[in-house]
């Protein structure tokens, strides 16, 4: 009977003590939020002394600044200069821009304004604009030359060949546009104003070829017609030595002697 009673004493002392080890729990976890939820700023939903807020409101943006070996979070409207704001369901983060010499990104690789004195180009910072593009009208943004404004092609011009239009058959023609608009009226940027292509024609003679073969077609004709005077009066000249040396000279008789 004794030992019955004295083994309900102990029951009931071990239940009265994980009850009381239950309150006190409970009273520390209490005291430790409200130590988390003390003096925080405004906006801020959780904070703590040693790292600054840690949980922002819903509508706002949580920045962790570095301060020696800590990160202490504050609590924005909007992101700063060098970050970009990235929305979550669980807490909206302003994160670093990653592109030197950015002063404001869409994302970590991609700038949309670059600090000042430099150009913008494919969300990166230049001191110049790359090979190939200008700032256009005025900004500090690189344009490609695709921008400058063109008049429309031309007609293709005549076959030539060496600034000849005959004489050949196979030769290049032409075509011109005008630039109406260049980006900082640097027309060194825009695209070709003339283009060449290769062209077919019936060859056909050069008038001044055709006076030029009539001119050595009459030299030439010229030329045989003197050889053959001159044959012609050699020839003679011949004929007459020979009746020359072939002629009978008459004798005179002598007169009688008286």
């Amino acid at each position: 009977m004794q030992l019955g009673l004295l083994v309900v004493v102990v029951f009931l002392s071990s239940m009265d003590l994980t009850g009381s080890s239950k309150v006190v729990k409970g009273k520390r976890q209490r005291r430790i939020s409200t130590e988390l939820s003390q003096g925080c700023a405004r906006g801020c939903d959780l904070c703590s002394e040693f790292n600054g807020c840690l949980r922002c409101s819903p509508k706002l943006f949580i920045l962790l600044e570095r301060n020696d070996i800590r990160q202490i979070g504050i609590c924005l409207p909007s992101c700063p200069l060098g970050y970009f704001g990235l929305r979550n369901t669980d807490m909206n983060k302003c994160i670093k821009c990653k592109i030197e010499n950015c002063e404001s990104c869409f994302s970590r690789n991609f700038c949309t304004k670059c600090k000042e004195g430099l150009y913008l180009h494919k969300g990166r910072c230049y001191v110049t604009c790359p090979e190939g593009y200008a700032a256009a009208n005025g900004t500090m943004e690189c344009s490609s030359p695709a921008q400058c404004e063109m008049s429309e092609w031309g007609p293709w011009g005549p076959c030539s060949k060496k600034r000849k239009l005959c004489g050949f058959k196979k030769g290049n023609e032409d075509r011109t546009r005008r630039i109406l608009q260049a980006p900082s009226g640097d027309v060194s940027l825009c695209p070709p104003t003339t283009e060449v292509r290769r062209c077919t024609v019936q060859k056909s003679q050069c008038p001044e070829g055709k006076r030029k073969k009539k001119e050595e077609q009459g030299k030439q004709d010229n030329g045989n017609r003197n050889r053959k005077d001159t044959k012609d009066t050699k020839s003679g000249t011949k004929k007459r030595k020979s009746k020359q040396r072939g002629a009978v000279v008459p004798v005179t008789p002598a007169s009688p002697a008286q």
